[in-house]
């Protein structure tokens, strides 16, 4: 799909963030599985949606 953000449409600032709640993600993983990462999730695609706009302007 042409809205699908790839790594390369996203600064390392955004990498950065999105690698430190993947870590979050994983260490409240590992406190079972009724721990709700729905959070954590909400501020990745936000981040997410920040590029894909961003890319979605650049393109026009």
């Amino acid at each position: 799909m042409a809205n699908d953000v790839q790594p390369s449409d996203l600064t390392f600032s955004e990498k950065a963030r999105i690698g430190a709640l993947i870590a979050r993600m994983a260490k409240r993983g590992m406190a079972g599985p009724t721990v709700d990462i729905s959070d954590l999730k909400r501020r990745v695609e936000r981040i997410e949606n920040e590029a894909r706009r961003r890319k979605q302007t650049d393109t026009k």
